[in-house]
């Protein structure tokens, strides 16, 4: 087995290597985070087109259907009842005037949907945790080793002594 950077793992890596480790760690975030953030951006472009297309179906069933249906809801009333022409031309209105209604409702609930979407928000929000808390970390203490002129002679000369 081995560490993503290839080395085997139990094996003390150099301070290069670490930092080579966690640069490319955090790049890789950085990536990840930029492409959640395309994605929830995506969705949200979604929600808002599937809102504008109800608005637009909406209008265009309004504009469209009010002259055949108005004429053909009219005649109908005025068969089914002896109401006014004007009367059975008003009710035929209203009944378009509700399904244009139903059809703006849909694309008010889609509307809000897509403003409340957040995905871009919560991504910023962790980048800028992650950002936090790379800032605030600190490398462990090393412990210190003395200097050579610290050090016993008697293990000076020891080294000295086993070269022979």
């Amino acid at each position: 087995m081995s560490a993503p950077d290839g080395s085997p793992v139990g094996a003390e890596r150099s301070i290069g290597q670490l930092f080579a480790s966690a640069t490319t760690e955090m790049s890789a975030l950085v990536h990840d985070e930029i492409a959640l953030a395309k994605a929830q951006l995506k969705q949200d472009v979604k929600r808002g087109v599937t809102s504008g297309g109800a608005f637009t179906v909406a209008a265009m069933v309004l504009v469209f259907s009010l002259p055949m249906l108005n004429f053909a809801l009219a005649y109908g009333i005025r068969t089914w009842s002896d109401w006014n022409l004007a009367i059975c031309f008003l009710l035929s209105f209203a009944a378009n005037v509700l399904v244009a209604v139903v059809l703006a409702l849909i694309g008010v609930v889609f509307a809000k949907k897509a403003k409340k979407g957040q995905g871009p928000q919560k991504v910023a929000a962790s980048m800028k945790e992650t950002a936090n808390v790379l800032q605030k970390a600190k490398p462990h203490p090393r412990p210190e080793t003395p200097a050579i002129e610290d050090r016993a002679p008697a293990a000076i000369e020891a080294v000295g002594r086993s070269t022979s």
